[in-house]
């Protein structure tokens, strides 16, 4: 039986939900806010597919992800098909010139961690910096929205 934490974060970002939307849907970006991974390419013969890299703290696992429901500007819901067991949602409310962004995981607990850590602690410090990746999500969703998008 595998074991199987759940995880749910959110926060509201000043910036019209388009901005957001526009901002998360581009998977390949993730990155550029998400700590822990690494990397995400969108597999060009299946764009529905993309193959992602986490690292952290000496770990690294990867997993192929499989976009289940893709709603614009409400919600990108996806679960992996091969490597690292994972599901989850992100919802996107509009507030009329803000957004609420709620980030839903679940994913298995990989043999090796489930041995070494406490499901408490291991559950307590994805979900912190889950958060700080929501954090750090909306201050770059804030500063690209303030950025001109046309030069004159």
């Amino acid at each position: 039986m595998t074991d199987w934490l759940e995880h749910s974060v959110q926060i509201e970002v000043d910036t019209p939900i388009e901005v957001v939307w526009g901002l998360w849907s581009d998977l390949e970006q993730m990155p550029r806010w998400m700590k822990w991974i690494e990397s995400v390419h969108i597999l060009e013969e299946t764009p529905e597919l993309s193959q992602w890299k986490l690292a952290s703290g000496g770990f690294e696992f990867s997993w192929l992800s499989r976009v289940l429901k893709l709603v614009p500007n409400q919600i990108i819901q996806w679960e992996s098909v091969d490597g690292l067991p994972n599901r989850g949602a992100v919802r996107f409310y509009d507030r009329k010139g803000s957004s609420i962004v709620k980030l839903s995981i679940a994913y298995a607990i990989p043999g090796i961690l489930g041995q070494i850590m406490d499901r408490l602690f291991l559950g307590r410090i994805v979900e912190s910096t889950l958060q700080a990746d929501l954090e750090r999500f909306r201050d770059y969703a804030i500063a690209h929205a303030k950025t001109p998008t046309n030069a004159n």
